[in-house]
């Protein structure tokens, strides 16, 4: 009779393969390639005031890739947030003018 293969592993075997699995989600999140930057898509005839605010926007997300590149990315994930707010309030500032469009 043939003995069977035991499939327990140690302990230590169990704790390399979660640190493993730790480590490769942990450098998925790190690679990941960046956003692009927020659409200057308001029309400046139609909303002049509300197409300036949106340049404004992508000049503030600009000036921020600027700054990670200066600091070597030094900037923990505040400044990649902040690009991620300023897109939030691009695409915020289209609503409203495709909103006074409808009116």
């Amino acid at each position: 009779m043939a003995a069977k293969p035991t499939s327990k592993l140690s302990l230590g075997a169990i704790k390399l393969i979660c640190a493993s699995l730790v480590l490769a989600s942990v450098a998925g999140c790190v690679v990941a390639p960046p956003a692009p930057p927020p659409e200057q898509d308001i029309s400046w005839q139609l909303h002049p005031e509300l197409a300036a605010a949106q340049a404004s926007i992508r000049r503030a997300y600009d000036a921020t890739s600027r700054a990670q590149s200066a600091n070597q990315n030094q900037l923990g994930d505040h400044a990649e947030r902040a690009k991620g707010l300023l897109d939030q309030a691009s695409a915020e500032l289209k609503a409203a003018a495709e909103y006074a469009n409808m009116r």
